[in-house]
């Protein structure tokens, strides 16, 4: 175990820890649900552009993304940069007028801007359940990953390492809520910036240079500097369903919509578009550059997510390599709190109280069974990641893909298609995910694209399709007997 490098790591999770009671300490006074989950609404456009950044960055963009970097070489790192306008891509499309519905329906969780535009019991419950789904898979990554920095990196067993960091998020997040999570957000976002830019110029000097860099990778695999990467991965077809998973697609994705209704104003947007997108840049292009790099220093890993964490703690001085271990652990954590708190909300809000909405006035209660939902789910999360896969940017991949499959077209269509109705919007719900899970469990792969790009078009036709139906039985019931 290397002392100089846990040290300046418990001073971070320290300073988390002290986010979270100064996040508790401010928590305003009224509707507990909407500061829990929501913080008031009341996030500017520095910390709407970091929450957003540091949501959608996690373990697959620090630890698995620079895995598959190392493994199929710069031809990865251009593939990383199709990500680029997620960021502008959410807040663009669903934003403002994303925003001004939830004010319209006092919408706290993606569920309830669901059912304020729909009016389904029954499409709640599908989207629960899906979202629930999805997310225990996206938060196991997340685990997964926090746990291979800590055993990589600072030589604590895998096992020690999930308990201590399974534990500290699910306690930080059920003590502070949504405040605890954007304010931790932001600074995590900066020590992402500062950590990746330091890796990467000190990867690029233990390489003796770039230029070195990429001669010892072609000495290596002459695939590894072409742009189809190694093993020929990177075809059309495979970079098409990539955008489309990986930027496209986000807008369906519920921890960043929820981003999305809780800003202050639009000036919040504006700014919070610029500044994502800046941050993205440069924390997917350093951190994916690094990975592919890496192979010039580290060139026998068996394992591909363990670059990151092994080059950490080669190429950088113990204290620093501690230092900036908390970055990458920055990006896990702040995506875990996000499906935390997403998960708690949909247990909570939408299930429970939408069974029992006579318990909404009791606000102790809510208090405590809010607090105690996102420790329980925590808890099993930890259990689920207990027996990790080799490579975890395929599972990572796979839950963001469900979400989207399901809440993609529901929710864009919703806001833009004035005539869109509930029976539309459940027919692309169950498309997306009987399709997504059977395509993706078969691994099936038609003209060699990723399963969410037929989920997604068969989903928009069962859209139509329902649309339709549902108008004339509309037209049907109003006609005179």
């Amino acid at each position: 175990m290397q002392t100089e490098v846990i040290l300046p790591l418990i001073a971070y999770l320290l300073l988390v820890f002290g986010l979270s009671v100064y996040a508790y300490s401010r928590r305003q006074s009224g509707n507990f649900l909407s500061e829990y989950f929501l913080g008031n609404r009341s996030m500017g456009g520095f910390v709407l552009a970091m929450t957003l950044t540091a949501t959608y960055i996690s373990a697959s963009s620090f630890i698995g993304g620079p895995g598959a970097a190392y493994k199929y070489g710069l031809g990865w790192v251009l593939l990383a940069m199709i990500q680029l306008p997620a960021v502008w891509l959410s807040l663009g499309v669903l934003g403002k007028k994303f925003a001004i519905l939830a004010r319209r329906y006092n919408a706290i969780t993606l569920n309830d801007m669901l059912y304020g535009r729909y009016q389904s019991r029954l499409l709640v419950w599908l989207a629960s359940l899906s979202l629930l789904v999805a997310f225990l898979g996206a938060m196991t990554v997340q685990f997964i990953g926090g746990a291979r920095l800590l055993e990589t990196a600072a030589g604590i067993p895998y096992d020690t390492g999930l308990l201590i960091f399974g534990i500290s998020i699910a306690l930080y997040t059920a003590f502070g809520g949504f405040r605890a999570s954007v304010l931790n957000d932001a600074m995590q976002g900066l020590v992402m910036l500062i950590g990746t830019v330091l890796l990467l110029v000190a990867v690029i000097h233990a390489a003796g240079g770039l230029h070195s860099a990429v001669d010892k990778l072609q000495q290596i695999d002459p695939a590894l500097v072409s742009p189809q990467g190694g093993e020929q991965i990177l075809s059309l077809p495979f970079m098409a369903s990539f955008w489309i998973l990986v930027c496209f697609g986000v807008i369906g994705l519920p921890h960043t919509a929820v981003r999305c209704i809780s800003y202050k104003d639009s000036k919040a947007v504006h700014r919070g578009i610029i500044l994502g997108t800046m941050v993205v840049a440069v924390l997917m292009f350093g951190m994916h550059l690094a990975g592919a790099l890496g192979r010039a220093v580290l060139p026998d890993l068996k394992i591909p997510d363990q670059v990151i964490p092994t080059l950490m703690i080669t190429v950088l001085p113990p204290y620093a390599a501690g230092i900036f271990l908390a970055a990458p652990m920055a990006a896990i954590m702040s995506t875990i709190n996000a499906q935390l708190l997403q998960s708690s909300a949909t247990i909570v809000k939408d299930l429970y109280l939408g069974v029992r909405p006579q318990q909404m006035q009791n606000e102790r209660l809510i208090k405590r069974f809010s607090s105690l939902t996102t420790l329980i789910l925590g808890l099993l999360v930890l259990l689920a990641a207990w027996r990790p896969p080799e490579m975890i940017i395929w599972l990572n991949l796979l839950a963001f893909g469900g979400l989207e499959a399901v809440f993609l077209w529901p929710l864009v269509l919703g806001l833009y298609w004035e005539r869109a109705n509930a029976q539309g919007a459940l027919s692309s719900m169950a498309t997306g995910a009987v399709c997504y899970t059977l395509l993706a469990s078969f691994k099936l792969q038609l003209a060699g694209l990723h399963p969410i790009v037929p989920s997604l078009l068969l989903s928009l036709l069962a859209f139509y399709i329902g649309n339709v139906v549902g108008e004339k039985r509309r037209v049907a019931s109003s006609l005179p007997s």
